[in-house]
Order: structure tokens, then sequence, then C-alpha cells
């Protein structure tokens, strides 16, 4: 195994493995409770639920197979310039090399092409290397919950203008 990491919009064949890794994942950290991403129903539809024009979900691959994935969409319940970063999560054998950044700044760009000026996040205690990642690319921490997501669980939010962030 050569650990090639690389990255690519979501196909339908992608799901089993999306919904794999995040049912995988979440739990790792405590989140996997009532209030947490691991069930919205999109979970086992990732590449239907990522099709609209201000949608976009992206996979990891590591020699040619799936192990992480990340995207962004409206914020429900938030203004038209406000996106979400939604289900960012790798396999443990995916992380620490870097592809976070790389996949996130992808992301970020993309929320900029599809007409955001802010992406906003929500995450947990516990998710460190993670919110360190979202600082040094200059996300601010909130003191509250934006939206309707129905995250309730998460208790770390931020928020990132991608005018500021990507002209810096």
């Amino acid at each position: 195994m050569t650990d090639a990491l690389s990255f690519r919009p979501i196909r339908p064949e992608d799901d089993p493995a999306i919904a794999a890794i995040i049912r995988a994942v979440m739990p790792e950290f405590g989140a996997d409770g009532p209030g947490f991403a691991i069930h919205d129903p999109e979970v086992s539809a990732m590449s239907a639920a990522y099709s609209g024009p201000r949608s976009a979900y992206f996979v990891v691959e590591m020699d040619g197979r799936v192990v992480g994935g990340a995207g962004i969409g409206p914020l429900e319940g938030g203004d038209a310039d406000t996106a979400e970063l939604r289900k960012m999560y790798f396999l443990r054998e995916a992380r620490g090399k870097g592809m976070g950044e790389r996949l996130l700044r992808h992301v970020l760009g993309a929320a900029r092409e599809r007409g955001y000026a802010r992406v906003y996040l929500e995450t947990l205690t516990g998710m460190d290397s993670a919110m360190r990642l979202y600082e040094r690319l200059g996300f601010r921490r909130l003191d509250r919950q934006l939206g309707c997501t129905g995250h309730h669980g998460c208790n770390r939010f931020y928020m990132l203008d991608l005018v500021v962030a990507l002209t810096t």
C-alpha cells in the first residue's frame, strides 16, 4: 500500500462506503447519540443529498478505497449567504497525512464558487485535531449554534468569512 490519497466528487456507488465511514467514525468521538449527524437521513444517500446546485460532497480515496469525505450545503434555517461544512470524517488510517487541510481548502473553494460568503460548522469537544485545523484556516469560534441543523449534541461552533479567508 502506498497511502496515495486523492479526492473527487461523490458518486452514487460511494454512498455505502461514506455511510459506513460516518457510522464508524462518529462513535469514536462519542457522537452517536441523539442530536448528532450520524442519524441524519442523508447519511444513506449522500450523493443524492449533495446533488443540488449549492451543495457538493467530495470523497477521499486511499489507494482506490474511500476513506473519508466532506461537503457543503446551505445552512438549514440560515441566510442564503451561509453554507454549512458537513460530514467531514476520515477513517483513522487516513488521518494525519495532510488530506484534511487539502480537502477543506477545496470544499471552501467550492462554497465560494457556489456564491456563499460564509461557512459555518458544528463540532464537539474531543475533535481537537479538527478544531485546530479549522482555527488554522481562519474559522472563528462562535458562542452559540446557528441555523436549524438538528445537531443539538454538538457543543462547538465556528464561522469563516470566505472573502477574508480566501484572499489572505
